[in-house]
């Protein structure tokens, strides 16, 4: 059971790191350090947006309009820094 647990982390781990990479390739598109004409770079921003938008775009509809302040990111950070939390706490209650 420890080994699932393990393995939820890990997932979570990833899914962390992939909004985070989201994150900072937005703002570097925002700042035209990158460009989207360039192929590469348009590949991975779609393909980051193509994984991520399911997640988001459930918590975008419950959030007001903010205009250009996309919060669901953040939102998306804080669940998953709260599920390590809770599988952190109850891991060894199963072990």
């Amino acid at each position: 059971m420890t080994s699932l647990f393990q393995i939820l982390l890990l997932i979570l781990d990833i899914v962390w790191f992939v909004i985070i990479i989201q994150i900072i390739m937005s703002w570097l598109i925002n700042f035209q350090v990158l460009n989207l004409r360039q192929p590469l770079v348009y590949q991975i921003w779609d393909g980051l947006n193509r994984i991520l938008e399911p997640i988001y775009r459930p918590i975008r509809n419950m959030l007001p309009n903010t205009g250009g302040l996309d919060l669901a990111p953040l939102i998306v950070l804080v669940g998953i820094y709260a599920l390590r939390i809770i599988i952190g706490n109850n891991m060894y209650a199963f072990g």
